[in-house]
């Protein structure tokens, strides 16, 4: 599968899971021999102060994701897994050419608000003021992502594991056929683990 160059966005409210799904991803690409990146957004656009006009950093992210990706692509890297937030269908275009004009697939990762809220729970312990934040903007982001309805795919993670999730993605991508009972993990070489220990 050395010629697959293609991006996969990983969108989704906080907590959903993006990232940690995007690390396996990752993994698997990785075992199988394919050159990639993983690229967490919300690490490229963390500055201050902010815009006031751009509260949350996006134009300067786009620039960094550009640059990054071409710095990436001279090192030999054709494959990007990205984890961030798009909110309007307009945009997907402008991550497309971030990233060199390449196909990009928004895949949107969901989760029950009891899963969210536990996760952010877990997230800022000792926080209160960032908990309390955090759960009122993954409300308001989820109720935003489902009126955009700008996804290709929408994979609800509440009752399955990152692993899974990661596989279906892969699957839908056309990395490889997997069979339906071989998680992750298991092209990995690895067990699955707990849901405790890895969120989705």
């Amino acid at each position: 599968m050395a010629g697959f160059r293609e991006g996969i966005f990983l969108n989704g409210t906080v907590g959903s899971g993006k990232t940690t799904v995007a690390d396996c991803i990752g993994e698997a690409l990785e075992v199988l021999g394919i050159a990639h990146a993983i690229i967490d957004l919300d690490a490229i656009r963390r500055a201050w102060p902010t815009p006031k006009e751009d509260r949350f950093n996006h134009e300067l992210e786009l620039v960094n994701l550009a640059a990054l990706v071409n710095n990436y692509t001279g090192a030999g890297i054709e494959a990007f897994v990205i984890a961030g937030v798009i909110e309007d269908a307009s945009e997907v275009k402008r991550y497309s050419r971030a990233l060199g004009g390449r196909p990009l697939r928004v895949y949107r990762i969901t989760a029950s608000e009891g899963v969210i809220r536990t996760r952010l729970m877990k997230r800022h312990q000792g926080d209160p003021k960032r908990l309390s934040w955090h759960l009122a903007r993954s409300v308001e982001l989820e109720n935003i992502l489902i009126n955009e309805s700008l996804d290709d795919v929408v994979l609800d993670s509440t009752d399955r594991t990152p692993e899974s999730v990661a596989r279906e993605i892969l699957e839908l991508a056309g990395v490889r056929p997997m069979q339906r009972d071989q998680g992750v993990a298991g092209v990995l070489g690895v067990q699955e683990r707990p849901r405790e220990s890895r969120e989705a």
